[in-house]
């Protein structure tokens, strides 16, 4: 296994199939394969998946297979799980791949940190982390950190059950701003300042970057696949960020960091306004809605310009630059199912 090897004409066949023109749409829908669980998405730094190491450019091609190790030394990886759902690993840290279907996804915490980013999880999906003989499963859309230096779980936002012992039938409940120690008295969840937290907390910095550009590839893509025929919902790869983003497939979803995934559905129907003045860099300068209520029943003013500064191959900071009026509404007023 090379996990080094791009397929550069893969690249090169979705820059040709997508003209400025009307047939966009329909070339993307043509041209575009879904990812599966463990498909490494964004690497940064030193990493190894299986002991070999893992260039920037495996994104998009190398997987974390059943029974595979993914180690990083001075980096850190994003890994797609089920649609919806990301795995982002810390530096010196290590994980391993125990189930990677998408009704059990299970993944195993050997050292160091991880967060994940649940934006969408359904009654089927089963998602589980293995931290020593703990066991924690995630019940709800948010932010989950797994820390096994200091040997516990921190829920941002969301909620998780947490069995001290794998097959055990006691489970301890963990909800939004809470952590567990699990020890041996790890009993009861903890409250814990989410803001103070994240100030200290590269890892959660460096998952609300990543945050950020999958929200400006969503936007992209999902108004490149309004109103194409044979559209389903998943993973879809952006030619040109070089990584798979979450297109839903209805309704408007937020993430914990405030982003919005929009659905190509959602576009389509009216969900997005068109035709106002263009805004000045930002989104390909494209607009905000006119009337949004998905966020804290806060209805965005008509003609509000967007600040941020471009999108295909921005610096850090495009997008909604994690403040203004798509910040900190996590999911409030989520999509449809």
């Amino acid at each position: 296994m090379n996990v080094e090897v791009v397929n550069h004409d893969k690249v090169e066949s979705f820059a040709s199939a997508f003209p400025c023109d009307e047939s966009r749409p329909a070339a993307m829908a043509q041209n575009t394969t879904s990812a599966r669980p463990g498909t490494i998405n964004y690497v940064e730094g030193q990493a190894a998946l299986d002991g070999q190491p893992l260039a920037a450019k495996a994104a998009g091609q190398a997987e974390l297979a059943k029974g595979q190790t993914l180690a990083t030394n001075d980096g850190k990886v994003e890994i797609l799980l089920t649609p919806g759902v990301f795995l982002r690993v810390g530096e010196n840290s290590s994980v391993t791949m125990v189930s990677p279907d998408l009704t059990n996804t299970e993944i195993q915490l050997d050292r160091g940190t991880a967060e994940i980013e649940v934006d969408q999880i359904y009654k089927q999906n089963h998602l589980l982390v293995d931290q020593g003989p703990a066991q924690t499963e995630l019940l709800k859309n948010g932010l989950y950190e797994f820390d096994g230096n200091a040997d516990k779980v921190r829920v941002f936002d969301g909620e998780a059950a947490v069995s001290l012992a794998q097959n055990s039938q006691k489970w301890v409940k963990v909800k939004s701003h809470h952590e567990l120690a699990l020890n041996a008295d790890g009993t009861k969840a903890q409250s814990f300042d989410p803001d103070e937290a994240a100030s200290h907390d590269p890892l959660y910095a460096w998952s609300k970057l990543r945050a950020d550009y999958l929200g400006q590839a969503n936007e992209a893509m999902a108004q490149e696949y309004a109103g194409a025929s044979g559209f389903y919902p998943g993973w879809r790869w952006d030619p040109w960020l070089y990584q798979y983003t979450w297109l839903p497939g209805d309704g408007l979803f937020w993430s914990p960091f405030g982003y919005g995934f929009y659905s190509p559905a959602y576009l389509y129907g009216g969900g997005f306004i068109y035709g106002a003045p263009a805004f000045r860099g930002g989104y390909h300068g494209h607009y905000f809605p006119r009337s949004t209520t998905g966020f804290r029943g806060h209805t965005e003013p008509s003609g509000h310009v967007s600040s941020s500064g471009g999108f295909r191959g921005a610096p850090a900071g495009g997008g909604f630059h994690g403040g203004g009026h798509f910040s900190g509404g996590g999911f409030r007023g989520g999509g449809r199912r």
